[in-house]
């Protein structure tokens, strides 16, 4: 059994890196809690398996604690949907049909169409970010 990471062990550093990953993504396009994570090299001590098991929430508190100038709205679940938060869920689905992102029925994004392909290599290298 995992151990339990409430919290990546320096989180203002793990926190500034993900608000600088999220500032890439651009207007119009989206990216998963999941796949901002996945970018983000473990912790020192933690091994792959533990780290993606927990990255995905990390992504989910940086988020939630983000600096105005990052755009949170481009940050959505694996589903294609937007997570459930307090007073957001909604002004989230406005921001992104403003940038002319489109929902499905069952209230998704299209992640073929819609997702962010990354940054690029060179930048994830220059952050020390993993390659892919």
């Amino acid at each position: 059994m995992p151990q339990r990471f409430a919290s990546p062990r320096n989180r203002e550093a793990y926190y500034a890196l993900v608000w600088e990953i999220v500032r890439q993504i651009p207007k119009g396009r989206v990216a998963t809690y999941g796949q901002i994570g996945g970018m983000i090299p473990p912790p020192e001590g933690m091994n792959d398996k533990d780290y993606l098991a927990w990255a995905a929430r990390w992504v989910g508190g940086a988020m939630a604690n983000c600096p105005s100038d990052v755009p949170w709205q481009r940050v959505i679940n694996a589903q294609g949907k937007i997570s459930l938060r307090p007073g957001g869920a909604q002004k989230q689905r406005q921001l992104l049909e403003d940038e002319g992102l489109r929902f499905d029925a069952q209230e998704r994004i299209d992640l073929k169409q819609f997702g962010w392909d990354v940054p690029a290599p060179e930048w994830r290298i220059a952050n020390g970010l993993r390659e892919s």
